[in-house]
């Protein structure tokens, strides 16, 4: 029998777990999923399982996207 893991491979640091991504954010879990339910959050990728998984450039990208102008 073969266990596929739930993690990608060492190497494959392009996809971040949900609690990857919350510990960057600083946010709870709720908030996240807040978010998710208003549209607001990055996009995710969800398993078979149930996990969340975010992709890198999808995290970078809404970041991006949320970023204040200077102040003048």
């Amino acid at each position: 029998m073969t266990i596929t893991p739930l993690r990608p491979p060492t190497g494959h640091t392009n996809l971040l777990t949900l609690a990857e991504v919350l510990t960057e954010l600083g946010v709870p879990k709720s908030t996240f999923f807040r978010w998710k339910a208003i549209g607001k959050a990055p996009r995710t990728i969800k398993y078979p399982n149930g996990s969340l998984h975010i992709r890198r450039r999808d995290l970078d990208a809404w970041l991006t996207a949320h970023e204040e102008a200077p102040a003048a």
